[in-house]
């Protein structure tokens, strides 16, 4: 895709599902390294960026409480059949989403991250037990029907990856459930053959394809969907479901050449050419390094070390900025740096996974401040949001913020110790 203008943002630019569309006039401010040495990692106490007073500690009782008041908000926002989300909201500007395929994907996208969530904290929260069901029939029912809208938006990506990772906490859920496993067991073997179906000629995946609706999709691989795939496949290989090793292989391989010096990512290989361009520096990038991250570290990239996840957790607290200026506006990718608002949540919740594969001796200056963050967002009706997607941000937005903040918490707690 070319630069394009503002009106035909309103055509194709998207929400969590979205085309980046490059704004000429997104700021560039001067990367400056830290320290002489221009070394990835924290800097020492004296050298730390983040301010004292988000390293201050968070109580368990507010944690707890937040967390309550996001669950009690997808409980009582759950559709009749068990989804959540729809395409009842709209607004005067909505993004390109041919019916009735594009919403199908967005509901099962944002239901599986919903459910996903739910799954986490049903321990906790008893109360979730008859919504989890419901959801659960909702995904053995209707994801075997999830496709591409058309040759154009291929959106079902999102609800195949995301389906993964709903499916891999099923399988923990009802491991004495033996007819439900089998049935997990075919969805989750059906996503995999869905995923290399709609696998980009170059490896990897992308959600648009404009240049020629092919079989195959011709789209260029986008950088963070291939690690929102690779993320789900790894969840269901360890629960001993192997993806594809060359649809895998392939997606790594996309990612890397993606991979600038410093870890930030291009947004898609389509920019190649254009490394320096706003969406593609630091700041452009802060939202999708941390999934890019961990997508190549859990399978095996050593290039990825704990220096590397610190210095982009201690970014996504300093730095934060650049993301929360693009939350919630209704034009993705106008904002400094051509973020969009749906990457806030989503570079938040694998921000969190990052933080788990560090030593826990280290996580403990980072908990607090992405803690403060996720709770100072919350919504007063327990919701939380980045971009107006329709009726699927809150949701789905929720589902991505009860996810973190139990993995902040979890840290939280450690560090505490």
């Amino acid at each position: 895709m070319r630069m394009m203008t503002r009106w035909m943002l309103a055509l194709v630019g998207a929400g969590l599902f979205g085309l980046p569309v490059m704004a000429d006039e997104a700021a560039v401010v001067d990367e400056k390294p830290k320290g002489p040495e221009a070394r990835f990692g924290v800097a020492p106490p004296a050298e730390d960026f983040i301010p004292d007073e988000l390293q201050e500690p968070v109580s368990e009782e507010e944690i707890n409480a937040s967390i309550k008041r996001g669950v009690d908000y997808l409980l009582a926002d759950q559709n009749a059949d068990g989804s959540w989300g729809s395409a009842t909201r709209t607004k005067g500007l909505n993004i390109y989403a041919p019916i009735p395929g594009a919403h199908h994907a967005f509901r099962m996208g944002t239901t599986a991250l919903a459910l996903a969530a739910l799954l986490e904290l049903e321990p906790q929260f008893p109360e979730t037990t008859e919504a989890i069901d419901l959801a659960e029939g909702f995904m053995i029912e209707k994801l075997p029907y999830l496709r591409r809208a058309d040759q154009t938006a291929i959106y079902n990506v999102w609800g195949h990856a995301y389906a993964l990772m709903a499916l891999a906490r099923m399988h923990d859920r009802n491991a004495d459930d033996e007819k439900m496993q089998s049935q997990i067991a075919d969805l989750i073997k059906q996503q995999f053959d869905m995923l290399t179906r709609y696998e980009s000629v170059d490896g990897g995946w992308g959600y648009y394809d404009f240049r020629y609706g092919a079989k195959r999709p011709s789209s260029d691989s986008i950088s963070f969907v291939a690690a929102t795939v690779l993320v789900a496949f790894k969840e269901v290989s360890e629960r001993g479901f192997e993806p594809p090793e060359a649809v895998r292989k392939r997606a790594i391989a996309a990612i890397e050449r993606q991979q600038k010096n410093d870890f930030s990512y291009l947004y898609g290989e389509y920019l190649k050419y254009s490394p320096v361009h706003p969406v593609n520096r630091p700041g452009g990038s802060l939202g999708r390094s941390q999934a890019c991250n961990l997508a190549l570290r859990i399978w095996g990239d050593e290039e990825i070390t704990d220096e590397v996840l610190k210095e982009w957790l201690e970014r996504l607290i300093v730095r934060n900025g650049w993301l929360d200026i693009g939350r919630k506006r209704p034009i993705p990718h106008e904002s400094w740096f051509a973020v969009a608002g749906y990457f806030y949540y989503y570079g938040h919740f694998y921000g969190s996974m990052c933080l788990q594969e560090l030593p826990p001796e280290d996580r403990a200056q980072f908990a607090y401040p992405l803690t403060r963050m996720m709770l100072e967002r919350q919504e007063k009706d327990g919701s939380w949001w980045d971009y107006p997607l329709y009726d699927y941000h809150q949701p789905y937005g929720t589902g991505f913020a009860l996810m973190t903040l139990n993995r902040y918490r979890v840290e939280a707690e450690t560090a505490s110790e």
